[in-house]
């Protein structure tokens, strides 16, 4: 299967790193400390009615999920700048479009996610998923490109792309 452009995943290299760091901690000390509080309360005798037991369970759950997106995520990575001209949109770029080609009516967003981006909550744009409607109409678009998608309320939209940058 060949990878496409919104199936990268664009990271600083402080990013990979923090991502790194924290599925190292979750599959090491993570793991340790959730089964050791499952292993207590397992000794405190009847499960059918031992919330702390559940609540270890439901948490390693979380656990174990977490740890399977940041393996997906850091098998897609990709350090560095995303890739293509300084004009075209990518993952890790912040995009301005015109909604139905009316530059009254623009969003400007990032496209990726702040986790990824390695961007914090001070930041005051909205991000979109590549993987979303719009992310995926638009990655690979230039600045002045009419793209045409469908929202998930099957209604068909048109954006125009104003502006593309590189955080």
């Amino acid at each position: 299967m060949s990878e496409t452009a919104a199936d990268v995943v664009w990271l600083t290299q402080e990013a990979f790193e923090k991502l790194e760091a924290e599925l190292n901690e979750l599959k090491t000390v993570g793991r340790e400390e959730v089964s050791a509080r499952i292993a207590s309360a397992r000794e405190e005798g009847d499960l059918s009615e031992n919330g702390g037991y559940h609540a270890a369970r439901e948490e390693q759950g979380l656990m174990e999920g977490r740890i399977r997106q940041l393996e997906d995520l850091l098998r897609r990575a990709k350090v560095g700048q995303s890739q293509g001209a300084a004009d075209e949109v990518a993952p890790g770029k912040l995009i301005t479009v015109a909604y139905d080609g009316d530059d009254s009516d623009t969003d400007t967003f990032l496209l990726g996610s702040r986790e990824v981006l390695g961007v914090d909550d001070s930041v005051d744009h909205q991000v979109y998923s590549p993987q979303s409607p719009l992310g995926s109409a638009i990655v690979g678009a230039k600045v002045g490109d009419e793209v045409r998608y469908e929202a998930p309320n099957g209604k068909e939209l048109m954006v125009v792309v104003l502006k593309v940058e590189t955080l």
